[in-house]
């Protein structure tokens, strides 16, 4: 097939369903231009991100999180290459922290999975946080929809790894992973954070160093004390020591995956995540298009309501409803 040269930033391409049709057939420049598509905020990109959106809803997305050191992006790369050896492809979003200076990903996470990019069943994209809150950039999961509609079988996620606030994929992948690797005070952090709260599955890194089976033992103690997952109190969490650079571990964490993915399907949870999933998009959206709104047209409606608020004659929560209306008219 001929590649033509990438639209300019923020525009749809000549063709969008010729588009659609490279992703389907899993082009990897036709995916590379699909996902530039859906980072970009302009109205123009809406209606291919919508169609994409459509054929979205085959992979099982796999979120893997844990703070800084943890030997995430070694576990993602292990996990990959295993799913892989099993006949799957595997799609990764890896969200790196944003350069100060560019604001593009510094793409540490890309140059440690490199000796994946030559697999033709493997499509890797790294993605600048931008500022986002929550471990995940804003256009995460309309990137992870064109994997999903190029049909790949895994989306991992990896978190930027920013700790006491990173949950946000609890509410963008069908399973969960917190990695936590020995010597880093991760339980203490997961206890913190919220992290313990979240995970599907443990995973303890490094195990090859000599405390790595106490960090096993304290996870375990943490989950007995129970009141603690994702509100399916039918899956019994598990905590699996591994050794991602030595492939040890892998092969168990892989099954515990697909066992959760089977869990999943057999007791009707697997839809009501997707639910929450797309519940919050939505809201996530609709804050976007608030924001956008603020920070453009709506910028003299803004400072109307802020100088009547300075002089006293409205109230913060008045104002606030004065400009949701003035927003609402405008859409």
């Amino acid at each position: 097939m001929a590649e033509t040269a990438p639209p300019a930033a923020g525009t749809a391409p000549a063709s969008g369903d010729a588009l659609i049709a490279m992703v389907q057939d899993r082009n990897r420049r036709g995916i590379a231009r699909a996902m530039a598509i859906a980072e970009s905020t302009s109205d123009g990109s809406r209606d291919f991100v919508a169609a994409v959106h459509r054929l979205a809803g085959h992979a099982h997305t796999i979120g893997v999180t844990g703070v800084p050191g943890s030997g995430k992006s070694t576990m993602v790369r292990a996990l990959a290459q295993r799913f892989r050896a099993t006949g799957r492809t595997v799609g990764i979003v890896a969200i790196d922290p944003s350069s100060p200076f560019s604001g593009g990903a510094i793409l540490g996470d890309r140059i440690r999975m490199n000796e994946l990019s030559g697999d033709p069943g493997v499509f890797i994209r790294s993605m600048a946080t931008r500022g986002a809150l929550g471990g995940l950039a804003r256009a995460t999961l309309d990137v992870v929809d064109v994997l999903d509609a190029a049909r790949f079988d895994v989306v991992l996620i990896e978190t930027v790894g920013v700790g006491q606030d990173e949950v946000d994929v609890v509410q963008a992948a069908h399973t969960v992973l917190v990695v936590s690797a020995p010597g880093l005070g991760d339980e203490v952090q997961a206890i913190k954070a919220g992290v313990l709260e979240i995970a599907d599955i443990h995973v303890v890194s490094k195990c090859d160093k000599p405390d790595a089976m106490q960090t096993v033992a304290d996870l375990q103690a943490m989950l007995k004390l129970g009141g603690i997952g994702r509100g399916d109190t039918t899956w019994a969490i598990e905590v699996i020591p591994t050794s991602a650079q030595n492939r040890d571990g892998i092969d168990v964490l892989v099954d515990a995956i697909d066992r959760h993915r089977a869990h999943l399907r057999s007791t009707g949870e697997l839809e009501a995540r997707q639910r929450r999933i797309l519940e919050m998009r939505i809201v996530k959206t609709a804050e976007d298009i608030v924001r956008d709104q603020l920070g453009g047209r709506r910028r003299e409606a803004l400072h109307a309501v802020l100088t009547q608020a300075v002089a006293k004659d409205t109230d913060p929560y008045t104002a606030a409803r004065t400009l949701l209306r003035d927003i609402a008219t405008g859409l």
